[in-house]
């Protein structure tokens, strides 16, 4: 009989607690904006966390609740950008220049030697944990693909000779590739641009370049010298061109001893 009793009571009380739930959650609920749903929708999907918000659901509520710009979603481009701008009643903000990742470095394994042979998890990370890395130059890349396994849209894979390559149709600038190289190495630039660039990020001086890279900057200023726009500086031992100055005239691709001024449009690109 107490069994019985006690079954009532703890029965009772849930149909109570449940209905003062029911009666919360009714009185608390948050009605849901349809766009949310509408702005989701319209996204690549990729949960990539390019926008900075932890997915595709999170960057359309920041959108409708004004706390995101409608051009956040990068592999999307313009054209989301557009149909987002459409469904919230504003003026287009997309812009219309595609932007590809770019690779910084042109030390591959025949021109730039390693220090020591790594036999550790094949992550650029890691590797970089181990004495500073196995490459001889501390600035160059790894090899070891980190940035293309990071890459949602599968827009980077790696060379025969141990350097990234991009695919430029596949690629969205999302940065993802940016932020998993521990080296930084890449960079989101322009896909049109048609100005020079140096593609090495050494901060070494020269003598301490040559020794490791074939094919490294050494800060000569022989380029600055050449440049009839003034587009060049050596800044912490390295070139750095101006694209604004740049009429990519290839002046400086003449008088570089190490061939390392490239087209921006042509290297680490399939």
């Amino acid at each position: 009989m107490e069994l019985f009793t006690a079954l009532i009571v703890i029965g009772g009380m849930g149909l109570v607690f449940g209905g003062l739930l029911a009666v919360a959650a009714k009185h608390f609920a948050v009605e849901e904006d349809a766009r949310v749903e509408t702005i989701c929708d319209l996204l690549p999907g990729a949960n990539c966390g390019a926008c900075g918000f932890p997915g595709c659901i999170s960057f359309a509520e920041n959108v409708v609740g004004l706390k995101a710009d409608a051009s956040g979603c990068i592999p999307g481009g313009k054209d989301i950008c557009d149909s987002i701008c459409k469904v919230m009643g504003i003026d287009s903000v997309g812009s219309e220049v595609k932007k590809v990742a770019e690779i910084s470095c042109l030390g591959s394994r025949d021109v730039a030697p390693d220090k020591f042979e790594y036999h550790g998890v094949r992550d650029c990370n890691a590797a970089l944990a181990f004495s500073g890395g196995f490459k001889a130059c501390k600035y160059g890349c790894l090899g070891l693909g980190t940035c293309a396994e990071s890459c949602p849209f599968d827009a980077l894979h790696m060379g025969d000779n141990g350097l990234p390559i991009v695919d430029r149709e596949r690629c969205t600038a999302c940065g993802i590739c940016v932020k998993a190289c521990p080296r930084d190495l890449i960079r989101i630039a322009d896909a049109d641009r048609t100005c020079k660039y140096v593609p090495c990020n050494s901060k070494d001086k020269g003598k301490v370049v040559r020794e490791v890279c074939e094919v490294g900057c050494t800060g000569c200023k022989a380029c600055v010298k050449a440049c009839p726009q003034d587009a060049i500086v050596v800044e912490d031992s390295l070139a750095v061109i101006d694209s604004s100055k740049c009429d990519n005239c290839g002046e400086c691709v003449d008088a570089c001893r190490r061939s390392i001024i490239k087209d921006a449009a042509k290297v680490h690109h399939a």
